[in-house]
């Protein structure tokens, strides 16, 4: 049976902050009773993408950005799976979810900062995070955070937006800007930070890019930690060859 925990609040990021995590908790809270319709087709590919992705490694799962669990039943039921988010009212419907479909692997559903994770070191074979790292007041914060939490060997996976770098997209995100914060996401967020990110952390390398739909404007990203171990997904960790990344 899993778990419901209460989170805790992070220290504030340096720097300015484009969003703020009272406005992010709110505006999920509003999301929360229609938030399956309106984006659960939507971005049902991105979705299959990185639970294929984190199948293939298996083991211990931490999803990031869990929601209303909308992904957890199509998880393969060896893999265990802890899901956390900032909104409580997100987590209720995935609490339903999960009583209602018997997911016994899921092992817990807790109320927590992405920026201040509340686990040891090394506690997760992968951690997935689905549309989620445009939505966080601090995006490297909480990378760095994933990278902290994860095994030796083990991916961070990804489905993100990625902001155009020029031309009349560019232009019409950043006119959007305003109000997409308040919807609780930013528009804008190119695909150097997350080079320079991984180029910053130690033993922290891009695996693979791959354009998602809808109209490739999102992707699905793989970080992995280096050393390898065992494969499978009741036995964690996979050896496995690196793929080139795709711009």
């Amino acid at each position: 049976m899993f778990a419901v925990i209460g989170g805790k609040e992070g220290a504030a990021a340096t720097g300015t902050m484009e969003l703020d995590k009272a406005t992010i908790a709110k505006a999920y809270g509003r999301w929360a009773p229609v938030y399956d319709l309106v984006f659960g087709a939507v971005f049902d590919q991105g979705r299959r993408a990185a639970i294929a992705a984190a199948e293939r490694i298996g083991g211990r799962i931490l999803e990031v950005g869990v929601g209303t669990g909308i992904s957890l039943p199509d998880y393969d039921r060896r893999c265990r799976i802890f899901g956390v988010d900032i909104s409580d009212a997100m987590l209720r419907k995935a609490e339903e979810r999960v009583s209602d479909l018997g997911l016994s692997n899921v092992e817990g559903l807790a109320v927590m900062d992405a920026e201040n994770l509340s686990f040891p070191d090394a506690s997760f074979d992968v951690v997935v995070a689905q549309y989620v790292i445009t939505t966080v007041p601090n995006p490297e914060a909480a990378l760095n955070e994933f990278a902290r939490v994860l095994k030796p060997g083990g991916e961070i996976i990804l489905v993100s937006r990625i902001g155009a770098e020029a031309g009349l997209r560019r232009t019409l995100e950043h006119w959007f800007a305003p109000a997409a914060r308040k919807l609780g996401w930013r528009t804008e967020f190119a695909w150097t930070r997350y080079v320079q990110w991984a180029q910053a952390t130690q033993n922290i390398h891009l695996i693979e890019r791959r354009a998602m739909p809808p109209l490739g404007h999102f992707s699905l990203i793989r970080f992995g930690r280096t050393e390898a171990g065992e494969a499978g997904c009741a036995s964690g960790v996979e050896s496995r060859a690196v793929v080139g990344a795709q711009s």
